[in-house]
C-alpha cells in the first residue's frame, strides 16, 4: 500500500517520518526531499532494497545509487583514506548539494552495485531529509525519475513516475533547487568534476584552487 503525507503540515509529518522509517527498516523504497531534486530512497545496507530502488528507476547495477547521511561524522564510518581536500570541500558545503565521491570502507557489508570499491556520499540541506536520515542512518537515495526522464521536482512527478513501487511519499512542496548535485571525484589527486550541478566550479576552486574542471548538467 502507497501512502503520501503531506510534510508542511507539523502533526502530519511526525507520523510521516516514522511511516517512513519504518518503511526502511522493512526494505521498502520511500520517495524524499532534498535541497536538489526529490529523491527514491532505501536502506543502503539492503541489497535487496538497493536492488528493488535500481529496478524502479529501470536502472542497472552499473549506475549505483549514492548514500545519503544525517551527519559529517557519518562520512568515516563509510568511507576510507579520505584526502584533506574532500574534507575540505565536506566542510564548506555540507549540508548541500555537493557529491563526494570516496573509497568505500571494505568491511561494509552492503552491495550498492557495481561500484569499483567507491561511494558517493552527500549530507542533504533540507530538514525532512535530514530527520529520516537521522532515524534510518545512510540511506541509498537517487533521483525519483524512471531512467532517462528528468529528476521529479515534485512529490507528485514523483509519485506520477515511480507509483505503486515507492510505498511511502514524502511531500515538502517544490524542491528548492531542482539542479542536481554538483559530483566531485574524491580517489583521484588532483580532485576532479565529474558532474557540475548546483555547486559551481568558482565556489568549489575558493576552497580547493586546484581542482580539475567538469561538465555541466544539461
Amino acid at each position: 500500500m502507497t501512502v503520501r503525507y503531506d510534510c508542511a503540515e507539523l502533526e502530519e509529518r511526525g507520523k510521516a517520518i516514522n511511516d517512513a522509517a519504518e518503511a526502511v527498516s522493512r526494505g521498502d523504497l520511500v520517495v524524499l526531499p532534498t535541497d536538489t531534486v526529490y529523491g527514491i530512497g532505501c536502506d543502503a545496507f539492503s541489497p535487496s532494497a538497493v536492488t528493488s530502488l535500481l529496478a524502479a528507476k529501470g536502472r542497472g547495477r552499473s549506475m549505483p545509487p549514492p548514500v545519503l547521511i544525517p551527519q559529517v561524522r557519518t562520512l568515516d564510518g563509510i568511507a576510507t583514506g579520505i584526502p584533506q581536500a574532500a574534507r575540505d570541500l565536506a566542510a564548506a558545503f555540507w549540508p548541500g548539494a555537493l557529491t563526494l565521491i570516496c573509497r568505500a570502507q571494505p568491511t561494509l557489508t552492503w552491495d550498492l552495485g557495481d561500484t569499483n570499491g567507491t561511494v558517493g556520499v552527500r549530507m542533504p540541506l533540507h530538514p525532512v531529509a535530514l530527520e529520516l536520515l537521522g532515524r534510518t542512518g545512510p540511506m541509498a537515495v537517487s533521483s525519483a525519475n524512471l531512467t532517462g526522464r528528468p529528476a521529479a521536482t515534485t512529490c507528485a512527478e514523483a509519485e506520477e513516475q515511480l507509483g505503486d513501487a515507492v510505498t511511502v511519499y514524502l511531500d515538502a512542496g517544490p524542491a528548492q533547487a531542482g539542479v542536481p548535485s554538483t559530483i566531485v571525484d574524491c580517489t583521484v589527486d588532483p580532485l576532479r568534476v565529474l558532474r557540475l550541478g548546483a555547486v559551481p566550479l568558482d565556489e568549489l576552486r575558493d576552497v580547493v584552487p586546484d581542482l580539475l574542471d567538469g561538465e555541466p548538467v544539461r
